[in-house]
């Protein structure tokens, strides 16, 4: 029997689990505006938080958005392109998904670190300044898609966001020690 939701220790969640949108919603279809998801999102966040303290709050998103980073780029992407072909090809999808405008500033290929920013990031453009980093779910994502093209284990942390008075997202990523 098939389980969407995870009741022990490893994840039960896979693509397979998002189900058939399009024959699920032939009315509506597949989208929505940002601020449902930013509703769902941000509430969730909140009730986490007053149950489990904002770090392990903190937590649950980047390894949700880890989880969902690598479940998108082993789905949508091509995992086999050379570093250049592969980054426009990440561009293109994460432009296309209206997930925001992926922009490389720095990736080193024999260290692995990079710094990458989001411009009209899902999570937070046009949120109010509140001089914290809020995109922990995005510093996951993009940790899961480097780890399944890299094959090796991703810290990404953001360190400019729209919630800190910056107009993109800005991430520094490296491997994990």
């Amino acid at each position: 029997m098939f389980k969407l939701f995870n009741t022990e220790d490893e994840n039960k969640f896979t693509w397979e689990s998002i189900g058939d949108v399009v024959d699920g919603r032939q009315h509506l279809g597949e989208n929505m505006p940002v601020y449902v998801y930013r509703l769902f999102q941000f509430t969730l966040k909140d009730e986490l938080a007053k149950c489990y303290g904002n770090d392990k709050t903190v937590e649950i998103f980047r390894n949700a958005g880890e989880l969902a980073g690598a479940e998108f780029a082993n789905q949508l992407l091509n995992i086999d392109l050379e570093l250049n072909e592969f980054i426009a090809h990440l561009q293109r999808v994460l432009e296309e998904s209206k997930i925001g405008i992926l922009r490389i500033e720095k990736f080193d290929p024999i260290t692995g670190e990079a710094v990458l920013t989001i411009s009209e990031d899902l999570d937070c453009s046009g949120l109010p300044v509140t001089g914290e980093t809020v995109c922990n779910y995005d510093e996951g994502f993009l940790a899961g898609i480097l780890k399944v093209y890299t094959k090796k284990e991703y810290i990404v942390t953001e360190i400019d966001c729209w919630a800190t008075g910056s107009r993109v997202c800005r991430f520094h990523a490296t491997i994990k020690a």
